[in-house]
């Protein structure tokens, strides 16, 4: 698999829990804490839930704590993808 991107987070976000009209995700979002954006523990759940569904990535739920931003879960993601792939 290819890197993961925070184009695809951004989709995964939309299409889990949507977002509210005043939050901006086109923006850089990267380092904006998860409930900056409007995503409490729980809709950031259902996203790292879907990532999972997605690219079989196991993400405990007491990860949610270590993982406050997008790119901190882009990051987490990548990690996973490396390490399950052999590289």
């Amino acid at each position: 698999m290819t890197e993961f991107t925070i184009d695809r987070l951004r989709t995964t976000m939309r299409s889990c829990v949507g977002v509210e009209d005043d939050v901006d995700l086109d923006g850089p979002i990267e380092d904006t804490p998860f409930d900056e954006l409007g995503y409490d523990s729980l809709a950031l759940l259902e996203v790292l839930n879907q990532l999972h569904r997605e690219f079989g990535i196991d993400v405990p739920d007491d990860a949610i704590t270590d993982l406050p931003t997008p790119a901190s879960v882009v990051g987490y993601v990548n990690q996973m993808i490396t390490s399950t792939a052999g590289v």
